[in-house]
C-alpha cells in the first residue's frame, strides 16, 4: 500500500523526534519553579498556577486547534504551529514581569500541540496490526522530549538566567521547522471539505458516543494528572527536604528513560496481548508508585525508585490509550485525539495546581494524598468503563 511505504522508518524516527522537541516547551517551567518565584517575587502557589496555565492553555489548543488535522492538509498545520510556537518562546524570553510571562507560558502551551497533530497522522499511516508499535515509538519520542526537557532546563537554569532557556528552546524549533519542511511526508489527503465549527460541533458527540474513548479519556486525564502531581512538586520538595536545587530537580528527570525505552515492547504488548491488560499495568505502576514517595521519599532511593516506576505507569497508559484512539476511526482521528488529550491535559492541569495547593497547606504527605484521588477515579473507570480487550486493525 502507498500509505504504509510513506510511513517508512526515517519518517517514524522524524516524527518521534519533532514531537519531542515541540512537547518540550510545556516543561521548562517546572524545574525552575524556585527560580521565577524568587525572580518575580512570587509565591510557589502562584508559580504552580503559571504551570497549570501552561498546560491548561495545551489542554484548550487540542480542543480547539488539533481537530484541524481533519480539515487541513497537516504537513503545513504542523509547520505553522511550529512557526507560533517559536513566537510564544521568544515571548517568555522577552517577559519583563509575571504578567507578561503568564500571558506567553499560556501561548506556549495552546501554539505547541503539533505533536498531537503527527500521532495521529503516525496513526492513520499506520497498518492496522501494527498501529500500537509505531505509536509506541512516536510517543517514546514524545516522553523524551518530557524528560529531557526537565534535564535541560533545570541545568541551563543553574548556569544561565532562567529566560535563556526559552531562547535556546526557540532556535532549536527553529531548526527543526526546516528540517520537518523538507522532510515530512506531504498529507496526500490535501484539504478536506468540512467546516471548523461543525468540525468542533462533534467533538461531544465523540465523547458519548465512544465508550473506549471516554474510558481511555478517564484514564489519561487521571495517569498525566498523578505525573502532574510529582513533578510539579518535586523542586519545592527538594528544596526542602534535600536543600537541592533545580539542577538535580533535572536530572532525577533523565530517570525516564526507563519509560522511553518500554515505549516500543508496550506498544507490543497493545497489538499482541490486550490495551485492558496494560492500561491496569500503568495504575499498578503508578499506585505503587507513590506508596514509595509517602513511605521512602525521605530517602533519596525512594524519590528514585518511585519515579521510575510513576514514569513506567504513565508510559503504560499512553500508549496504550493513544492505541484505543486511533483504533477507532482514522477519518476522525484528529478529533478523537483532541478529545483524549485534552482530558489528558486537563487532568495534568488540575494535578499541578492541586498538588501545589496540597504542598502548600499538607506538605508532602498532601500531595500523596491528591494522587490517591486521582488513582481512585482512575480505578472506578477502568471497572465501570473499560478498555477494549483487543484493538480494532481496520
Amino acid at each position: 500500500m502507498k500509505e504504509q511505504a510513506t510511513l517508512s522508518k526515517k519518517t517514524i524516527l522524524l516524527m518521534a523526534v519533532v514531537t519531542g522537541v515541540i512537547v518540550a516547551n510545556l516543561n521548562f517551567i517546572q524545574p525552575i519553579e524556585n527560580l521565577i518565584a524568587a525572580d518575580f517575587n512570587l509565591s510557589k502557589a502562584v508559580v504552580g498556577m503559571l504551570a497549570m496555565v501552561t498546560q491548561l492553555g495545551y489542554a484548550f489548543g487540542l480542543l480547539l486547534i488539533v481537530p484541524l488535522g481533519d480539515i487541513f492538509d497537516r504537513y503545513h498545520l504542523i509547520q505553522f504551529m511550529m512557526i507560533l510556537s517559536i513566537g510564544s518562546l521568544l515571548l517568555a524570553h522577552w517577559a519583563p514581569n509575571a504578567g507578561v510571562f503568564a500571558v506567553a507560558t499560556a501561548l506556549v502551551g495552546i501554539t505547541s500541540v503539533a505533536p498531537q497533530i503527527i500521532i495521529p497522522y503516525a496513526g492513520y499511516l499506520a497498518p492496522g496490526l501494527q498501529r500500537g508499535k509505531v505509536l509506541g515509538i512516536v510517543l517514546s519520542g514524545l516522553l523524551t522530549g518530557i524528560l529531557l526537557s526537565r534535564s535541560f532546563s533545570g541545568l541551563l537554569g543553574s548556569i544561565m538566567p532562567w529566560q535563556d532557556i526559552y531562547l535556546v528552546a526557540a532556535g532549536i524549533d527553529l531548526i527543526f521547522l526546516i528540517i520537518v519542511h523538507f522532510q515530512l511526508p506531504h498529507d496526500e489527503r490535501g484539504h478536506q471539505d468540512l467546516k471548523y465549527w461543525p468540525v468542533i460541533q462533534t467533538l461531544p458527540k465523540l465523547f458519548a458516543t465512544q465508550r473506549p474513548l471516554r474510558g481511555a479519556a478517564i484514564n489519561g486525564f487521571c495517569m498525566f494528572g498523578m505525573s502532574n502531581v510529582l513533578w510539579s512538586t518535586l523542586a519545592f520538595y527538594l528544596a526542602a527536604q534535600y536543600h537541592l536545587g533545580s539542577n538535580v530537580a533535572g536530572l532525577l528527570g533523565l530517570l525516564g528513560i526507563a519509560g522511553v525505552l518500554a515505549a516500543p515492547v508496550i506498544g507490543n504488548m497493545v497489538d499482541q496481548r490486550s490495551p485492558r491488560l496494560t492500561v491496569s499495568l500503568g495504575m499498578i505502576f503508578s499506585g505503587v508508585a507513590f506508596v514509595i514517595f509517602w513511605l521512602m521519599g525521605h530517602w533519596l532511593i525512594g524519590l528514585i525508585v518511585g519515579i521510575v516506576l510513576l514514569d513506567l505507569g504513565t508510559q503504560f497508559s499512553q500508549v496504550s490509550c493513544q492505541a484505543i484512539v486511533q483504533s477507532l476511526n482514522r477519518k476522525q482521528s484528529s478529533r478523537n485525539n483532541s478529545v483524549f488529550m485534552f482530558s489528558y491535559f486537563l487532568g495534568g492541569s488540575i494535578g499541578t495546581l492541586s498538588a501545589t495547593w496540597a504542598w502548600s497547606h499538607a506538605g508532602w504527605l498532601g500531595v500523596c494524598g491528591v494522587a490517591v484521588v486521582f488513582l481512585v477515579i482512575a480505578i472506578a473507570g477502568h471497572f465501570i468503563i473499560g478498555e477494549p480487550k483487543h484493538l480494532a486493525t481496520d
